[in-house]
């Protein structure tokens, strides 16, 4: 299982962006160049991103995006939820009375794959952008 670079890069982004304690805005050029992610694929995810509040653009000279919130509001939950990404772990739907082998009962790992995701996203909804940028060494606990 791996997050895809659709999460892994809105965070990134982010956290750079979260990392300059004064708020200003940031251009996504800037973004691009120190974190090595495309340009153009910045320009999406941020799309997103402001649709769903977490960045504001700032338009003219001195302009970029900049966070909605603190950092320390803004969950890593809600970052994947905006680029449209839950960590999922299982194939099948939960709550489908299809089964996991397209039968009528569930595989016989299903509970311990859904105990998995059920974890991995408490994880995320527990930690937030502030942990990235005010964390020694950036380690999460």
């Amino acid at each position: 299982m791996k997050l895809s670079s659709k999460s892994r890069y809105a965070v990134m982004a982010l956290a750079d962006i979260a990392r300059f304690k004064d708020n200003r805005p940031v251009s996504l050029r800037d973004i691009s160049l120190r974190q090595g992610i495309s340009l153009v694929y910045l320009e999406q995810l941020f799309l997103r991103l402001k649709k769903n509040n977490i960045v504001k653009s700032l338009r003219g000279k001195n302009g970029g995006y900049k966070l909605s919130r603190r950092p320390d509001e803004i969950k890593l939950s809600d970052v994947l939820s905006a680029v449209e990404e839950k960590v999922k772990t299982i194939g099948c739907e939960k709550n489908s009375k299809k089964g996991c082998n397209g039968k009528s009962a569930k595989c016989i790992t299903h509970n311990l794959w859904d105990e998995l995701e059920i974890h991995i996203n408490g994880f995320f909804h527990k930690k937030n952008l502030g942990d990235l940028v005010y964390r020694p060494k950036n380690i999460l606990r």
